[in-house]
């Protein structure tokens, strides 16, 4: 794409700009689409050669690509998507709605999906009876508290400790969309808000599978096991980016998710703003304690009115702008950020297409997901207290090539694993412990697809270190920043940078490290670009 490419020096960029936005990921681009569509000059700088970030597809092996961190869409507003006419923009999906499937070893899967469970091995308790019943009442019950939380995320967190009306309605408004679940579902939301998704989950099936699948989405990406107090929480919210979306259906878009990312830059490029890769910055500029634009590692200095970084909080204010424009306590906070991830991505080349024990042909298009058990779940994320990667890990598996051939050569295949639990730091360094740990998730997937192994021609492995130095994010986290109690809403990221804004004037945050967190949504991007907005008016 040509808007993807540094301008010759001939044809640089005109010297200042309304607005400079650091990074071309997701949330980034829509931030600079949405602000351009207002009229705005609007550039993006992006340090790779590609936009995306993380929301990218890369060749991995000669011939083959992959989405290269996330590799699924359903958390991304139907609105936004329509708003900024991205399926006119290149976005096509070779696959809606897919199934999840519950893998068992030496047993038969279980399919869960929003209408109901099926399969599975009665004789082993799983849905043929009483757990189907009580998974629907879970569901819609689950569904209204979604409901009465989703509004939350496509708005500007109010602040604390303020006298301004605007805060206060806000604050109201939150206390009405909970109120008007009801007495008995506002108090079972209030019951279960910072408990543990083992109880939960406990209370309500006795299928160890069904179990295992849904305590797999409440830590998916984050830094819980099953029995961390706050798991639940991570699982409502998933489930409320997901009402927000509109009820969005688990989709796989054409080309992998860089299909995603190359749309939202041509409806930024079409709406006026000028997108720029291989432009790395290295100091975000500061004149009379106003952020006035960028330095690039080039040397370059390019001016703004107004800096927005799409980069981790962490770094935005401690590499880029640096501690000298800040606060000791705002410093220290910042400094705290829990930013280390334990979210592993294995990529794999295969000869041919694998099959999965009991798995229908229809389902090897959908999401197959390693977790038999919570206990088998908790197991995998102890390993992480100490520095260690999981024995038996938790993995969630998608072969891309089945819906679109294009991915990879003519009959060949690619799975696309994410993998629970790596940790950033490993005891004995990822240089020694990271052929046994790939050798440990191949293994664990062909106990579900037998002969699996002698099909592979090559193998990635990106682990939170990786992650860290491919794609720029400190620590490796998917999300930026731990999605927890104390990190979420009008806490994240920190205190006094919660609102999109920073204690710097003219700069502002917009990526994955602020409200309301990570996956590819784009909501932190619009709602950034909306206070924006509103405070330049």
């Amino acid at each position: 794409m040509a808007q993807q490419t540094s301008p010759p020096a001939a044809q640089q960029s005109p010297a200042r700009y309304d607005f400079i936005v650091i990074g071309g990921g997701h949330n980034g681009l829509v931030c600079a689409a949405t602000l351009a569509r207002a009229g705005r000059r609007v550039l993006v700088l992006e340090a790779q050669s590609r936009v995306g970030g993380a929301a990218a597809t890369r060749e991995f092996a000669p011939g083959f690509r992959v989405s290269s961190c996330a590799h699924l869409l359903h958390l991304m507003p139907a609105d936004l998507i329509r708003g900024l006419a991205l399926e006119s923009h290149g976005l096509e999906f070779a696959a809606r709605g897919m199934p999840t499937t519950a893998l068992r070893p030496g047993g038969l899967p279980l399919t869960v999906t929003e209408a109901g469970v099926s399969g599975g091995d009665a004789g082993a308790g799983d849905p043929a009876g009483g757990d189907a019943d009580a998974y629907a009442a879970y569901t819609q019950r689950m569904r209204r508290f979604a409901g009465a939380l989703a509004p939350l995320l496509g708005k500007v967190p109010p602040r604390l400790g303020t006298d301004d009306w605007p805060d206060r309605w806000a604050l109201l408004r939150l206390a009405w969309q909970i109120r008007r679940l009801g007495k008995r579902d506002m108090r079972e939301l209030l019951r279960i808000g910072g408990m543990n998704v083992y109880d939960l989950l406990k209370e309500h099936f006795q299928s160890p599978l069904l179990q295992g699948a849904l305590g797999f989405d409440a830590v998916l990406g984050s830094n819980f096991g099953p029995r961390s107090p706050g798991s639940v929480f991570t699982l409502l919210y998933r489930l409320a980016a997901a009402y927000e979306a509109g009820g969005a259906p688990l989709s796989q878009p054409t080309g992998g998710l860089g299909s995603l990312s190359r749309a939202l830059a041509a409806a930024a490029v079409a709406a006026g703003a000028e997108v720029r890769t291989n432009a790395a910055v290295q100091r975000i500029t500061v004149q009379n304690h106003r952020a006035s634009g960028v330095q690039l590692a080039s040397g370059e200095t390019i001016v703004a009115d107004t800096v927005i970084s799409n980069v981790d909080p962490q770094a935005t204010f401690l590499r880029l702008l640096g501690t000298e424009y800040l606060d000791a306590g705002f410093t220290r906070r910042v400094s705290h950020l829990r930013t280390r991830g334990l979210t592993a991505k294995m990529h794999l080349a295969l000869d041919d297409l694998p099959r999965f024990t009991s798995v229908s042909d229809e389902a090897l298009g959908g999401r197959l997901l390693i977790a038999p058990s919570l206990e088998y779940l908790e197991r995998a994320f102890n390993h992480s207290k100490y520095g260690e990667f999981s024995s038996a890990p938790a993995i969630e598996i998608t072969l891309p090539t089945v819906n679109d051939p294009t991915l990879a050569p003519s009959g060949k295949h690619v799975i696309s694993a994410v993998v629970q639990y790596a940790p950033y730091t490993l005891r004995e360094g990822w240089e020694q412990g990271r052929q046994q740990f790939a050798e440990i998730i191949v293994e664990t997937i062909e106990r579900y697809s037998p002969g699996l192994g002698k099909s592979i021609s090559s193998a990635q492995l990106l682990t939170p270190a990786d992650i860290e130095r491919e794609f720029r994010i400190t620590g490796g986290h998917w999300h930026h920043a731990e999605l927890a109690l104390d990190q979420f809403f009008m806490m994240r990221p920190v205190p006094g940078a919660a609102q999109y804004q920073t204690p710097v004037d003219g700069l502002y945050l917009c990526g994955a490290g602020c409200h309301p967190g990570g996956g590819v949504m784009g909501t932190a991007g619009r709602n950034a670009a909306r206070q924006v907005l509103g405070q330049a008016a």
